[in-house]
């Protein structure tokens, strides 16, 4: 039975009151009935009443007119569709979230989009959560707005167009799936022991070829790191990287060393298409950020490596002639690359999903949703990609929600591990790596990283938007460098394990590829788990919250 309004309304008043008293606030008097934007030098005050009708009539407040041409046309869409689009959270979940580790990042991200730092910013932020969840309609930027503990809220527009665009539907959904399985989630200390330590590395010294490929079929330069060792041998299966959106061949660099120094030859390649060159390239307005044919280039990529590493393992008089197995491919991506990997082991891109999805209001996608949608200009609808060489795949953070459909995932035909962050706005676990890995048919492994964001997983010596910045453009709030060790030790550990069930050592290695090594591995801070298939009633939540 549905609670009554009546109902609600006691339980609304009780976490409002909480939410109120709990930062000193007087509960009798204040909540905002004015906004203040913040556009550079130049500020505008809109009543709450103006932004309310504004987001019926799709037309921006006109006293917002004068500073519309500092407006690009896809941040005034954006700012009229976040002002009607509901967060899918009530008050109860909203409550739990502003109380967790992952809620206060989420409220020092909001922080930052206050272009007025008064002392109650994130104790303010926090209550007006709570108290705008409790709105009829739920919570939106208006009963957030309404519910603010202050006459005034002062915006730093710019800023708050990078917040907003992190902090998306997908993502919040991920939250909610994340508090409604937590009872799942505790943890077991591990009854059983470990015979050694796979994160440390191996007793080879890493050395490093770097080629420069030219695919003058695709008319595409291709840069390649292989790194190896003098323990290399072609009884290991060949292991290609495949980096990130906007990134560089370095991404996983301390993966790609440690896998080396066990003996394994690691080629991590640059896809020209959608790296960081091409994306300083769309910054300066002479190319597009990602072209339609980059999601079919990708995989062509790697089955273009792969061929020409197969020459070198012919050709006399080079360090790696005879230790290269390229039938017996390992692919390890990140982000784009970790779909680019699930292409190239069988998953059909499936399109005319996307094509309908792409073509609604684009307001509450992720970046990782988003950048999908480039795909809907490919001219047929199904793609196959895949190369019978690659034998196993490791994708983390990957993307997946859109580009593969209803079924595409389910033609994957090797090993696969999936690795999900739930702390990640780029890429969300719930749409992008839960739903993916039910999809995707046995042997399977789902790696959960309590806590990890999107860029956790890389290497923060070697990659350029790491270096000296805790954040990015694109995402604030992100868990990097020294802060993420752990993760990737842990990361170092499984993705080691898991190249070696290619090998007559799996057994030796197959242990830390359970929930127990999981558990054992896991830290305060962050706590790993790993399954091999969602139990039904996890299943049924997930649904729950994907389906709406």
């Amino acid at each position: 039975m549905r609670k009554s309004w009546g109902s609600l309304k006691t339980v609304a008043g009780f976490f409002s009151a909480i939410a109120l008293t709990q930062f000193g606030i007087n509960t009798s008097a204040i909540a905002a009935d004015t906004v203040v934007v913040r556009l550079g030098l130049f500020t505008e005050t809109i009543s709450l009443a103006e932004l309310q009708k504004a987001a019926k009539t799709g037309e921006l407040p006109g006293s917002l007119q004068p500073y519309a041409k500092g407006l690009s046309e896809q941040q005034r869409r954006f700012f009229l569709g976040a002002l009607g689009m509901n967060i899918p959270m009530d008050v109860v979940t909203v409550n739990r979230l502003v109380n967790t580790q992952i809620g206060t990042t989420i409220l020092n991200d909001f922080a930052t989009a206050l272009a007025r730092k008064d002392k109650a910013g994130v104790q303010a932020l926090r209550a007006g959560l709570v108290l705008g969840s409790t709105a009829p309609q739920g919570l939106s930027i208006l009963s957030f707005i309404a519910a603010y503990p202050s006459k005034r809220l002062e915006i730093d527009l710019p800023q708050a167009f990078i917040v907003a665009g992190s902090l998306n539907t997908a993502f919040w959904r991920t939250q909610q799936f994340m508090l409604a399985i937590a009872p799942q989630l505790d943890s077991k200390t591990p009854q059983i022991a470990f015979p050694f330590d796979p994160s440390q590395p191996g007793s080879a010294q890493v050395k490093i070829l770097n080629l420069s490929l030219n695919d003058q079929k695709r008319d595409r330069k291709i840069p390649v790191d292989v790194y190896w060792s003098d323990a290399a041998t072609a009884n290991k299966p060949v292991i290609v990287f495949s980096h990130g959106f906007g990134s560089v061949r370095t991404d996983l660099r301390y993966l790609a060393e440690h896998l080396a120094s066990h003996g394994y030859v690691v080629a991590a390649l640059e896809h020209p298409g959608s790296n960081e060159a091409n994306t300083n390239l769309a910054l300066q307005g002479k190319t597009r950020v990602v072209k339609p044919q980059e999601f079919l280039n990708r995989p062509q990529d790697i089955s273009f490596v792969l061929d020409e590493l197969e020459k070198l393992n012919q050709t006399p008089n080079n360090p790696l002639v005879g230790k290269i197995a390229t039938t017996n491919a390992m692919v390890v991506g990140y982000s784009f690359g970790g779909g680019t990997a699930l292409a190239v082991a069988g998953a059909e891109l499936q399109l005319e999903r996307l094509k309908q999805r792409c073509k609604k209001n684009l307001v509450g996608l992720s970046l990782a949703e988003g950048m999908q949608c480039i795909a809907q200009e490919l001219p047929e609808n199904t793609y196959q990609l895949r190369d019978i060489r690659i034998k196993q795949v490791i994708a983390l953070n990957p993307t997946t929600s859109l580009i593969f459909g209803e079924t595409g995932l389910t033609k994957v035909q090797v090993p696969t591990l999936v690795l999900a962050g739930s702390a990640d706005k780029t890429t969300p676990a719930l749409t992008e790596q839960i739903v993916a890995f039910d999809k995707i048919p046995s042997p399977k492994w789902l790696v959960g990283i309590l806590g990890g964001t999107h860029l956790s997983v890389k290497d923060p010596s070697k990659t350029l938007d790491q270096i000296g910045q805790p954040n990015t453009p694109l995402s604030g709030g992100e868990v990097v460098g020294e802060q993420a060790a752990d993760i990737r030790k842990y990361i170092k550990a499984i993705a080691l394990a898991f190249a070696f069930q290619m090998t007559p050592e799996a057994k030796n290695y197959a242990i830390f590829l359970t929930s127990d090594y999981a558990q054992f591995a896991s830290t305060a801070t962050f706590p790993f788990r790993l399954i091999t298939q969602i139990p039904p009633d996890a299943m049924t939540v997930v649904k729950k919250f994907v389906d709406k």
